[in-house]
């Protein structure tokens, strides 16, 4: 067992002690990076309506307009893709192409008779945006493509999006399919928890290998252009129709920090992202502490033991203010002494993380072995023994 910090407890009957973050985490903030946080300002953006939101904590970081109804294009194949993918995952399926998948617009360009897994449908949405994938997708996994939107419809108020209705799986224009930045903000900080979502939306292309024809292969490169563009960018989805304008749903990383940026309508939006981004790393940041690999040594009560190791439950994730990670305070709440018997895993404590006297984050310390009792750990021939000892 990893022992970062252990040390005796004194005889009282609860224990708090508190530490700097600047002991718990491996690097530091330099002054001249938490005062350069106060000077920045929310850039301004050419969108009609936009979100920047962090997927970590949940909070809008910077937004206009962003419970507006709008036409949120092909930015709705985010949703698509990700029932495609979770169907996929669930059973290996394969779709032939027919005349009924045909649909305007942008194409993966798959013909009549093609085969291909329902993954690469994906794949094809994703990557090219294509309307065929689209379709070719609900009406295998629904009878109809109203069927699918039925689906799409129920997950989407699952997810919170409350001011979202899909009628199409495309995106294509339809007076009763909209959504908003908010909210398609919280679908991808959702489709990124699916891990073949999120490693397909970070491609900057994708190989398919068609079942029919055999021996066919097609290469589609993806059209969000962030991938090169922004260092940090992990994925997104764009879109456009000439009602829509453009629309952009991305995501980027950074030192522990995910960030969502959304924008309908935005003839800027690759600089728009960028922009919104950087003010957003310059603005939060991570804070870790690996509270796994802190331990605490505590007095043990009828128990061969002296004492009872205990740890944390598991690592700690939170976000903070740039000007504040420096502030953030480590205090551990435990009792003066256990009593055996102890079993492993059993929860005797806790962390808390406090900023400004608010509990940030939290997690439970947990024994790291199990501890017998005295009486557990006495043998058959002491118990013998016993019987015949008077007085």
């Amino acid at each position: 067992m990893k022992k970062a910090i252990c040390f005796a407890l004194c005889a009282v009957i609860t224990l708090c002690f508190s530490m700097t973050a600047g002991s718990v985490r491996a690097e530091s903030v330099s002054s001249e990076a938490a005062d350069s946080a106060n000077d920045i300002s929310i850039p301004t953006v050419s969108a009609e309506a936009y979100a920047l939101y962090c997927a970590d904590n949940g909070e809008l970081i910077a937004a206009e307009n962003e419970n507006k109804k709008m036409k949120p294009a092909s930015t709705t194949k985010i949703m698509t893709s990700l029932i495609a993918l979770e169907q996929s995952a669930a059973a290996d399926v394969k779709v032939t192409f027919t005349d009924e998948m045909v649909a305007e617009g942008s194409s993966m360009y798959l013909k009549i008779g093609d085969q291909v897994k329902l993954s690469d449908l994906a794949a094809g949405m994703m990557m090219a945006s294509g309307n065929d994938a689209a379709n070719a997708a609900a009406l295998t996994v629904c009878e109809s493509t109203e069927a699918f939107a039925e689906l799409m419809n129920t997950r989407a108020a699952q997810i919170g999006m409350k001011n979202t209705h899909f009628v199409t799986p495309s995106g294509l224009d339809d007076d009763n399919h909209y959504s908003t930045a908010y909210d398609m903000a919280l679908l991808m900080t959702y489709a990124l928890e699916n891990e073949d979502f999120a490693q397909l939306t970070s491609q900057k292309s994708v190989t398919v290998n068609f079942i029919k024809p055999e021996n066919q292969t097609a290469s589609y490169s993806n059209h969000n252009r962030l991938l090169s563009l922004y260092e940090y960018c992990i994925g997104g989805k764009t879109g456009y129709t000439k009602a829509a304008g453009r629309c952009l749903v991305s995501a980027a990383e950074k030192d522990g920090l995910t960030l969502i940026c959304v924008t309908f309508n935005d003839g800027n939006d690759w600089n728009d992202h960028i922009s919104l981004y950087n003010y957003g790393f310059e603005k939060y940041c991570a804070y870790t502490a690996n509270d796994t690999e802190f331990c605490i040594d505590v007095p043990c009560v009828g128990s061969e033991s002296d004492s009872v190791t205990l740890t944390g439950e598991k690592d700690i994730d939170a976000v903070v203010s740039a000007d504040d990670r420096d502030e953030v305070e480590r205090r551990a709440f435990v009792d003066s002494f256990l009593y055996a018997p102890i079993k492993e895993n059993d929860v005797c404590g806790r962390i808390e993380y406090r900023l400004k006297n608010e509990v940030i984050a939290s997690v439970n310390l947990v024994a790291a072995e199990e501890i017998y009792s005295k009486k557990e750990n006495k043998s058959i021939w002491d118990s013998i023994k016993e019987l015949f000892t008077y007085g």
